[in-house]
């Protein structure tokens, strides 16, 4: 457990918090475990966990949003896309366990199991440490100003730079600091050889999105 908890940036007092966690129904079901057993109750707390983090979160840096307007923004932080990327950067889907049957047809892959399994994750972490240790774990992912920031900017950078097949665009890490439990990457994405853009984030994949996301604002978009 000690690889997973380093990589949630958490050590749990109840290490079978975090098993049930990472128990999928079809694993339980398997081993004859029950229903209880698996991390389906801990998905149900932990969906409310997080739309309470988020909720407050979204409600204290946006005062002047209406309701309306704070559920969208709550609702694309926190859907099952963003939720199972933020897994995906914990690898979360190596750790499941899994009947065979789902790992035959690709569950340690599949986004509804890697969001259920992040929602359980938070929730396990709630009941073991209580709701600053959930933030602070929350926080590292729903870490942005509004839900514009779960904008995919790669994507949008290489849908442009796509319209002109001669040039070429690269991503290059270019340091990491701090302990495993809470690195910090840095990143460049280069048009052809010019750096257009620079980035940092707990993953490299933030990094990256940061980068491209500084590339486009140096383009006006």
């Amino acid at each position: 457990m000690s690889k997973i908890e380093a990589g949630l940036g958490y050590e749990f007092k109840n290490k079978a918090r975090l098993e049930q966690a990472l128990t999928h129904s079809s694993y339980a079901n398997e081993h004859g475990l029950g229903r209880t057993a698996c991390n389906e109750r801990l998905e149900f707390l932990g969906d409310s966990v997080l739309s309470t983090i988020t909720s407050e979160r979204l409600f204290a840096i946006r005062p002047r949003l209406p309701e309306g307007e704070l559920t969208k923004r709550r609702a694309a932080l926190v859907c099952e896309s963003s939720l199972a990327r933020f897994a995906g950067e914990l690898d979360l889907g190596s750790h499941l366990l899994l009947g065979r049957g789902e790992e035959k047809g690709g569950g340690r892959e599949r986004p509804s199991i890697l969001a259920d399994c992040f929602e359980a994750v938070v929730a396990a972490i709630y009941l073991d440490g209580g709701m600053e240790a959930a933030r602070a774990f929350v926080e590292r992912f729903i870490c942005e100003d509004d839900a514009d920031e779960l904008r995919d900017f790669k994507t949008q950078l290489q849908e442009i730079v796509q319209q002109y097949p001669e040039e070429r665009l690269s991503y290059e890490m270019v340091s990491e600091s701090g302990p495993d439990h809470d690195k910090t990457f840095a990143c460049e994405v280069r048009l052809n050889s010019n750096v257009i853009g620079r980035g940092t984030g707990r993953s490299k994949k933030q990094a990256e999105q940061a980068a491209a996301r500084e590339a486009l604002a140096l383009m006006g978009l």
